[in-house]
């Protein structure tokens, strides 16, 4: 079964394998509320109007003045044009480790995800030696009760904007990662593709439009596969050896830990460089997390 990304999303593929489940097992589904045809109508209809101008301007205030390209240093000149090769490393952040940092996040009114991507942030500021930043990260777009048990493409991307002037303290920093996550979840309904259509950036076929790195803690709701009395299932994997962006951080919680990989384009970095910007992340975790 192969299912094309415009169609569903993360969220979905956890609905699929419970529903076929189900099915598997003989339990029959409940009827749903709507079909993802009556949200994308309803999508329509409401983002537009006032509605649709108060996003927009929330969010070109948001990047007026970005910078145009995170400038990381990279084992080779960047192309003209980008390839889309890449590869991938893996990486683990321990559980002492984890809990550290979701109490801190607990202490400063946070989540996880804020704290994450703070000390991402700190990473790539310090790699680059820029002040103001932005990093792409995905959204569920799931706001509506309805739209929980639907399979459907409801994602978004958000450009998320960091200011790091004045070598803040890292509590100082999450609370402005925690201020501007916070105001994007208020105005995430304007899809990426309309925002950098309006924002207008100058295009190039050498990076990706607005931002170039993406960042994404994977923790939506109904992880990991139900209990079947008569059937048996084995993970498969498959190498992927593309890249999307320069750098691409995902992060899963899986037990306690948190299990990550740092996805890159193998036109630009090296395998070992890679490696140890993900060491450098994992110190910056172990030092943000005690009291």
């Amino acid at each position: 079964l192969s299912m094309h990304h415009v169609v569903s999303d993360g969220w979905s593929m956890r609905l699929l394998f419970h529903d076929l489940f189900a099915l598997y097992e003989g339990v029959a589904l409940a009827p749903l509320p709507v079909q993802y045809a009556d949200f994308a109508a309803w999508q329509r209809g409401w983002l537009s109007g006032d509605v649709l101008a108060r996003q927009l301007e929330w969010w070109r205030r948001h990047l007026d003045g970005a910078p145009p390209a995170l400038e990381l240093p990279t084992d080779r000149p960047r192309p003209p044009v980008v390839s889309g090769r890449g590869a991938a490393h893996s990486f683990r952040v321990p559980a002492e480790t984890a809990r550290a940092l979701r109490a801190l996040a607990r202490r400063e009114g946070a989540t996880l995800y804020m704290v994450l991507r703070a000390a991402a942030a700190l990473l790539l500021s310090r790699s680059s030696g820029q002040e103001d930043l932005v990093v792409g990260s995905p959204i569920a777009g799931r706001t509506r009760v309805e739209t929980e048990g639907l399979i459907g493409f409801f994602v978004n991307t958000l450009a998320l904007r960091t200011d790091l002037s004045g070598d803040p303290a890292f509590r100082e920093l999450l609370g402005r990662v925690r201020e501007t996550a916070l105001g994007a979840y208020a105005h995430q309904d304007l899809p990426f593709e309309r925002l950098v259509e309006e924002v207008a950036p100058e295009r190039s076929l050498s990076h990706t439009p607005l931002f170039q790195v993406m960042f994404a803690l994977q923790n939506a709701r109904g992880g990991g596969l139900p209990a079947m009395s008569s059937l048996r299932m084995l993970p498969f994997g498959s190498e992927i050896r593309t890249a999307r962006f320069d750098l691409e951080l995902d992060l899963n919680e899986v037990g306690g830990e948190l299990a990550g990989s740092l996805r890159f384009r193998t036109d630009l970095f090296d395998p070992a460089t890679v490696e140890r910007i993900a060491a450098q992340y994992g110190h910056l975790l172990a030092s943000a997390g005690p009291p």
